[in-house]
């Protein structure tokens, strides 16, 4: 191209840009491995500062010198406790008050009322969800294992967290592991090339360590929160979108290598002709991941800065670093198919992505009719969605030290000991709160805190602790505090204590927190799925310069949106066997799957668009549909493979996320994009473009009668 540089001096600029991202990666990849010590894994730092569970949580830092998170070890016989056992429990527990982190004096040991239980409550002192799990794992390490037919769990609040922190512990490791051999091998699949796999994957990586790096510092800075599931869908975000965007610019590189002989020629063509959709669909996926600051949880508002974090690294690698890599290498990259300039059309369009797109000519509004049923028969699975609040032993997908201790708990005590909601009222209501409280169905018992602490003994005619002229009583609910029936009794306790007149009386405690993340969850999604919605039709609007079009791509989406969740229901719940779905992912999937979704629409209507302005729109269709067709297909397989490393995780959450997300995009990438939103877009024909000019223009591949065996030229 005249005017270009020269090769010498394009090769100098190349290498330039990738040693300065080879300098960057050095600087950056270290911190891939550290962000698990700036994440937060605590739920109660996460609510919002008005839920009625954290004010509980502030009033009862006036009632204990410091903040506990109670353990519960469980000690169980199922012949009868022995004196031997006891002994055992009595010096365990006398070694349990000299762990740092622990606050003594313990409360007795509780020996269950059928002789086959023995519970110490250890309370823990609450300095962050690491250090109570160092905390737990010593109390394991005391209660040693089971023996002689005496079993001894930790279990409570501090077990389950323990538990969980030590889930998110595999981050750093096993997941970006496997996120890397998913990734590898569906490269080494695509490309059957053994060098051109190398620069999507480095260049991914770099993606990650660059995110990696900004998280750390903006997290250590108190700037943004990072928990164990943020950091998680960090990786395989990253990955997946990443080499998606590569996908995208390398086939329009070889693309375009055809038609170029100077590899900067065609490097440059490319990039022009690709980089407007691969920031469109990165600018929408920012935007729409940023509008999780509109939530009211702690927790989302987490995930939204740091996964757009990682899109913004991703583009700004996949637009500088890849295509230096891509001028170094030449058409050698591409070994052993390499490209030659023989300026030939691409070859997609007379492959099998040509004969669908013949297929989808000949029978447009039948393929639309019959896909948007079929996707609406999908919806009706979603009767068989549990949107229910996961409890904190619900979590896993197998058993833990702390889930079998509960299970123990609720076989030999109310379930709720160790775990009690706690009720501040007024010194003058207490004892009205009190015995209204015990009416309420699902709480054992309710005594007040006296001068010996929460969880402290209580004699008889002890006068309750009175701070501030409040009195804190502690109510043991019938069921496992992480139970729905728990939550339930918490909502009826609230429900009946708030009408003591006077009484101003608030409800907290480790049941509570889930009581109040669930409506903060149900009032997330009913405020920021509408505005996500608003951005994304906004972002496509500018884009592809008409109205028509992003109403009906987002139609779609969120027609794949609900038959991906309707379909997800029927696996969570008779191939998985899950419990249910958390409130948070509802609002997760949505938020992916609409803003990843889109992504693909992006990447063939811009593509359709280009090819309307010089074939016709009806022409432009079925050109746009056969030359992206298997790259788009190849980015959907990639991201739902990365997303399915979740799986590695024993997480429900997580692992319902991967499942969500990996089915709605190959939803996405075989069905909407490749037959729904081109047929739609064939029968409607110009309109769709309404009100820009292209709209109105007419050129000869507006004809319905496209070439047999492929798209009209």
């Amino acid at each position: 191209m005249a005017g270009g540089p020269s090769r010498r001096t394009a090769t100098l600029v190349a290498v330039a840009v990738v040693l300065g991202w080879l300098i960057v990666g050095a600087i950056a990849g270290p911190y891939a491995g550290k962000l698990g010590n700036v994440a937060t894994n605590d739920n109660s730092a996460f609510l919002p500062a008005n839920a009625e569970a954290t004010r509980a949580q502030d009033l009862s830092a006036g009632f204990a010198s410091k903040q506990t998170t109670p353990a519960l070890v469980v000690y169980e016989r199922t012949s009868g406790i022995t004196p031997a056992d006891q002994q055992r429990v009595q010096a365990d527990a006398a070694r349990f008050a000299q762990v740092p982190g622990v606050v003594a004096p313990l409360p007795p040991p509780i020996v269950s009322q059928d002789h086959q239980a023995v519970q110490v409550i250890v309370p823990v002192e609450s300095v962050g969800g690491e250090r109570i799990r160092q905390v737990v794992t010593q109390l394991r390490d005391i209660a040693g294992a089971d023996r002689d037919g005496l079993t001894v769990n930790v279990a409570g609040p501090a077990g389950l967290l323990a538990d969980l922190i030590e889930v998110f512990t595999a981050i750093d490791g096993p997941l970006l592991l496997v996120t890397l051999i998913v990734v590898l091998i569906i490269l080494l699949i695509v490309y059957r090339s053994p060098v051109l796999w190398i620069f999507p994957l480095l260049a991914a990586g770099m993606s990650y360590a660059l995110a990696a790096l900004a998280v750390y510092h903006l997290a250590g800075s108190g700037i943004i929160k990072l928990n164990g599931q943020a950091q998680g869908i960090l990786t395989v975000l990253v990955f997946g979108a990443g080499t998606d965007y590569a996908l995208l610019l390398i086939a329009r590189h070889r693309e375009e290598l055809h038609r170029h002989d100077r590899p900067w020629d065609a490097l440059k063509a490319a990039w022009k002709g690709a980089a407007t959709a691969i920031i469109a669909s990165g600018t929408t996926v920012i935007v729409s991941l940023l509008c999780l600051l509109l939530s009211s949880l702690n927790s989302n508002r987490a995930l939204g800065p740091v996964a757009a974090v990682g899109i913004a690294a991703t583009l700004l690698v996949m637009l500088t670093f890849l295509p230096a890599l891509l001028l170094l290498g030449g058409r050698w990259a591409f070994w052993p198919r390499r490209p030659r300039c023989d300026c030939a059309e691409p070859q997609a369009e007379h492959g099998i992505w040509g004969r669908i797109a013949g297929f989808v000519a000949r029978r447009a509004r039948t393929v639309w009719l019959v896909t948007a049923v079929l996707l609406a028969v999908l919806t009706l699975g979603l009767t068989q969605l549990d949107i229910t609040a996961l409890g904190q032993s619900q979590q896993f997908t197998k058993g833990t030290d702390s889930t079998a201790g509960q299970e123990v708990i609720a076989r030999h005590y109310p379930a709720g000991t160790g775990s009690p909601a706690t009720i501040f009222t007024t010194q003058t209501t207490a004892r009205q709160v009190a015995q209204v409280a015990q009416g309420v169905p699902g709480v054992s018992s309710v005594r007040p805190v006296t001068a010996a602490g929460p969880g402290g003994p209580t004699e008889p005619n002890a006068q309750p602790l009175v701070v501030d002229g409040r009195v804190q009583l502690q109510a043991t609910l019938a069921n496992p505090p992480d139970s729905h029936a728990a939550e339930q009794t918490i909502r009826n306790l609230r429900e009946a204590v708030h009408k003591v007149p006077g009484s101003d009386t608030v409800v907290g405690g480790f049941t509570a927190v889930d009581v109040d993340t669930a409506d903060a969850a149900a009032r997330d999604r009913n405020v920021i799925i509408p505005v996500v919605l608003l951005v994304i039709v906004i972002v496509l609007a500018l884009l592809l310069r008409a109205l028509v079009a992003p109403i009906l791509l987002i139609a779609t989406v969120v027609l794949s949106f609900l038959a991906t969740l309707g379909l997800c229901a029927v696996i969570f719940r008779y191939l998985l066997d899950f419990p249910g779905v958390d409130q948070s992912f509802p609002l997760f999937a949505f938020v992916f799957l609409v803003a990843l979704g889109i992504d693909y629409n992006i990447f063939l209507m811009s593509r359709v668009r280009e090819e309307s302005v010089r074939r016709g729109t009806r022409a432009g269709v079925l050109a746009g549909l056969a030359v992206t067709g298997g790259v788009i297909t190849s980015a959907g397989v990639v991201l739902a493979a990365t997303f399915s490393a979740l799986a590695v995780l024993p997480l429900v959450v997580l692992v319902e996320l991967g499942v969500a997300v990996a089915v709605g995009v190959l939803l996405d990438t075989i069905v909407v994009r490749s037959l729904l939103v081109p047929a739609l877009a064939y029968d409607l024909g110009p309109v769709i473009w309404w009100p820009s000019r292209l709209s109105r223009a007419v050129r000869g591949g507006e004809s319905r009668s496209p070439v047999a065996g492929g798209p009209p030229v």
